[in-house]
């Protein structure tokens, strides 16, 4: 029997990421028992020194806190993750936190597990918010050494 493929799915505290999940579990994700994918979720913790600009007096004390806080998200972003995808009756997941700059986390992690497609969020960012924040997909798209699908939450129409 062949060896499943694997999809890496990013996922953050959006609802941009959200709904690309949800929109993966519902369009790409056949149910048991003969599952296409092996499902891998990822979620780019930043570092603490990525959180905390500042280095002086005070720093040592503000650090654990920044750090607490930094894993009390993590744990509730891949908690609600789990619960969308037990929701969807997707049991068979492998849920991973990796600290560092999400464009460089999702494209390693495609690497790592020989990923054949990578499914990233859009946050809709015009070109040029795009250019100052910098945008994952886009990064991404250019640098995973996979497909990469980029999930567009539809716009509500006013």
């Amino acid at each position: 029997m062949a060896e499943k493929q694997v999809m890496v799915v990013g996922i953050d505290d959006s609802d941009y990421s959200t709904y690309a999940l949800e929109w993966t579990l519902d369009h790409l994700i056949t149910p048991p028992p003969n599952p296409i994918f092996n499902l891998v979720l990822v979620h780019a913790k930043p570092s603490v020194s990525s959180s905390v600009g500042f280095v002086g007096p005070g720093a040592a004390e503000v650090v654990p806190i920044v750090d607490a806080d930094l894993k009390r998200s993590a744990n509730k972003i891949i908690e609600q993750a789990k619960d969308l995808c037990l929701k969807k009756k997707v049991n068979d997941i492998k849920v991973e936190v990796l600290e560092g700059d999400a464009r460089n986390v999702l494209c390693d992690a495609v690497e790592k597990h020989h990923a054949s497609i990578l499914v990233v969020g859009s946050h809709g960012y015009g070109s040029i918010k795009r250019a100052v924040l910098g945008s994952v997909s886009d990064y991404c798209s250019h640098h995973a050494h996979c497909t990469v699908m980029i999930v567009k939450k539809p716009k509500t129409k006013h």
